[in-house]
C-alpha cells in the first residue's frame, strides 16, 4: 500500500518508510507511551529473571490493570527467532519466579500489590517489530497462545503506525500440538486465554443471537476490535476499551466506558453506577433483553467509541 500526503488542493507527496535503525529505539518509544498504545502500566526495563537453562532479561516489564496480570514485553529486529518457543520461555520463567514479580512491581510503583491481587492465569507476552515473517505470524494462528505480535513503522513525515498481527481463522488449540513439550504444558495448565466460547458456552441461542447483532453493528466502528477477558467480552479502539459486554441468562448486560455526566441518554436507558462495584469499566450500566432497542444502544455505545478514535 502507497501512502500520500495531502499538501495543497490538488498536489500530494508520497511517505516513505523511514526505519528504526535500533531496537532500543522502539523500546524508548513503546514505553514512553505505553498507556495510549497497549493500555498498560509500565514497571520496568531491562528486568532479569532465572530461567530454565539461563538467565532472561525482559525488555519491558508492564502490568494490565484490567486484567490484574504481568505482561512482558520484547522487541526485535532479527527476524528468525521463535516467537512461540521464546514466548513460553519467559512465561514459564515468570510462573516460577512470581515473588520477584511482585516485587519489582511494588518498588517501582506507588501502591502496593500482594501476589494475591495478581491473576497469573492472565499473564502473556507481546513482541513489538517492524516485520514479521509469514512463518512467525503463522506460527501464532491458535487461539488460545498468550502470545501476541505487534508491527510498529515509522514515516518520513513523523507519524507511527501501531498494528496488531491478526490470527487468520484461529480455531485449532495450542494444547493439542504442546503433549512432548513440558514448558509449553506447564504453562497452558497456569495460564487460559479465553475466547468468545467460554462466554457463549452456557448462553441461550437468543441471548447469543442478541448479542451477535449488537457485535456486528459495533464492529462496523472504523478500527473497533474485539478482545475477550476472563469477566467479560469487550470492544476497544486505539488500545482502549469503549464497551464491555457480559452475556446473562436472560439477557446481555453492557458497561460504557464514559464518566458520569458524558453520556447523551435521552431515553434514560443507562444506570449510573459510578459509586457502585461493577464488573466492566465506566460509569455507565445498560440491561438489554430484546433486540428492540438495540439501534438507541448501539448510538450510546458510539458516544464512548468517538472519545478513543
Amino acid at each position: 500500500m502507497s501512502l500520500y500526503c495531502l499538501e495543497k488542493e490538488d498536489s500530494i507527496q508520497q511517505i516513505i518508510a523511514f526505519p528504526f535503525q535500533l531496537e532500543r529505539e522502539i523500546q524508548n518509544l513503546v514505553e514512553s507511551n505505553l498507556k495510549l498504545l497497549l493500555d498498560l502500566r509500565f514497571i520496568r526495563s531491562e528486568f532479569s529473571i532465572s530461567g530454565s537453562i539461563q538467565q532472561l532479561r525482559i525488555d519491558t516489564l508492564a502490568f494490565d490493570v484490567t486484567n490484574k496480570a504481568f505482561v512482558i514485553i520484547e522487541y526485535k529486529q532479527d527476524r528468525n527467532f521463535s516467537v512461540v518457543d521464546q514466548g513460553y520461555a519467559y512465561l514459564a520463567a515468570m510462573l516460577n519466579s512470581k515473588a520477584d514479580f511482585i516485587l519489582e512491581y511494588n518498588e517501582n510503583s506507588k501502591d502496593i500489590l500482594r501476589k494475591s491481587d495478581v491473576d497469573w492465569s492472565q499473564s502473556r507476552v507481546i513482541f513489538i517489530s517492524q516485520a514479521f515473517t509469514p512463518y512467525q505470524k503463522e506460527a501464532i494462528n491458535f487461539k488460545d497462545l498468550p502470545i501476541s505480535l505487534w508491527e510498529i513503522r515509522r514515516y518520513n513525515n513523523e507519524t507511527i503506525s501501531f498494528e496488531k498481527v491478526c490470527k487468520l481463522n484461529a480455531t485449532e488449540s495450542i494444547k493439542t500440538i504442546s503433549i512432548a513439550d513440558q514448558t509449553v504444558n506447564s504453562v497452558n495448565k497456569a495460564i487460559v486465554v479465553y475466547t468468545e466460547d467460554n462466554h457463549l458456552v452456557n448462553a441461550k441461542e437468543s441471548i447469543i443471537n442478541l448479542y451477535n447483532q449488537l457485535k456486528d453493528a459495533i464492529l462496523e466502528f472504523d478500527n473497533a476490535e474485539l478482545k475477550v477477558t476472563k469477566s467479560y467480552i469487550s470492544f476497544s479502539v486505539n488500545g482502549g476499551n469503549f464497551v464491555d459486554i457480559y452475556l446473562q441468562k436472560k439477557g446481555l448486560k453492557l458497561w460504557i466506558n464514559l464518566p458520569k455526566g458524558q453520556l447523551d441518554d435521552p431515553y434514560k436507558v443507562a444506570r449510573d453506577v459510578s459509586k457502585v462495584g461493577h464488573r466492566g469499566n465506566g460509569d455507565y450500566e445498560i440491561q438489554v433483553s430484546s433486540p428492540e432497542k438495540l439501534d438507541y444502544i448501539t448510538t450510546l455505545v458510539k458516544q464512548a467509541y468517538k472519545q478513543r478514535a
